[in-house]
């Protein structure tokens, strides 16, 4: 753990909620000069808690499906283990690949055109690892809402926490190549001066800043975010999956639970959970208050749920890797 303190949250929290606004925006908005924004801001790259920024994108409008896989590793060692997680890193067609303690060892998200896409890398997949895989279940990933990281500022926040929603089964958008280029250097470089980008792609910055904001508007990008490394602020990613038995009870209870300011990120799939969340929390007896609020305010309508701690984050990339 490092010293972040509350000026340092409140940076992080606006990061995160657009890190392409000025340091001199974010000042006004924290209470501080621009000089400090970016002292503060370095340092914590410095020291690891800024990992990265990224732009969250909205592949669903750009004609993908997504297909969720989560794995239960058997009888495989270290150097094994790493050959699968590369294995997956490796595929271009990637989103993430993340490790965790728990039921799952590996949850794999996946980018397909179509259905018969994913089934020919699944079964080129089986053909090299089938016998590592004890568990293997595969979901249809369809809708994930991102909220506010309302934790950060230390408070309860009653008001509408959402962030951004992403809903697959849109009508798939027009953009250019360039627009896929610009697209492919923010994915992970969210932050990137537009004169850099203009230079790359030369044209003026006025049209990179043109493209950006229609890419906005055709609702293909949904945020400029940072990623946090959350061990540094003394504080844990978990998983929960909630399963019901009243399922006409669920949109109460996820309306009660955008309610909690440790809740990052409801994610919706086919197959798996009836209710999936994503919290950072400071410690685990923290999901048992939860579930016990839960079963006060909804007696006997859950039927059960499961956990696991995010371990590693392998790869984290909202765009196929495109080739030019």
């Amino acid at each position: 753990m490092v010293d972040v303190d509350l000026k340092d949250r409140k940076i992080l929290y606006e990061l995160d909620l657009n890190c392409r606004q000025s340091n001199t925006q974010i000042g006004k908005k924290v209470g501080l000069k621009k000089d400090v924004v970016s002292y503060r801001i370095k340092r914590m790259q410095n020291e690891g808690v800024i990992r990265n920024f990224w732009t969250a994108i909205n592949t669903f409008n750009l004609g993908y499906n997504v297909f969720r896989i989560y794995i239960a590793l058997q009888n495989v060692s270290t150097e094994e283990k790493n050959e699968i997680i590369q294995y997956f890193i490796s595929y271009k067609n990637t989103w993430a690949v993340i490790s965790s303690k728990g039921e799952i060892d590996l949850t794999v998200i996946i980018w397909v055109k179509d259905n018969y896409e994913f089934y020919q890398f699944w079964s080129k997949t089986l053909d090299l690892f089938e016998d590592n895989f004890t568990k293997k279940i595969i979901s249809l990933y369809i809708q994930t809402i991102d909220y506010k990281k309302t934790y950060l500022l230390n408070k309860e926040e009653k008001e509408n926490r959402e962030h951004y929603k992403i809903i697959s089964g849109n009508e798939k958008a027009d953009i250019d190549q360039i627009d896929y280029r610009l697209l492919n250097e923010l994915a992970i470089n969210a932050r990137s001066p537009l004169i850099e980008l203009s230079e790359k792609f030369n044209i003026s910055s006025q049209s990179v800043n043109y493209r950006i904001n229609n890419l906005i508007k055709k609702d293909i990008i949904k945020a400029f975010r940072v990623n946090i490394d959350y061990s540094k602020l003394d504080l844990q990613h978990h998983k929960v999956d909630i399963y019901l038995r009243e399922h006409k009870q669920r949109n109460s209870i996820i309306d009660f639970l955008t309610t909690k300011s440790c809740l990052q990120c409801l994610n919706v799939a086919i197959g798996w959970a009836d209710i999936e969340i994503e919290i950072v929390i400071k410690d685990i007896n923290e999901i048992d208050n939860i579930i016990n609020e839960l079963n006060s305010k909804f007696p006997n309508s859950i039927r059960k749920h499961t956990f696991w701690i995010g371990e590693n984050v392998h790869k984290e990339r909202w765009l196929p890797e495109l080739e030019f």
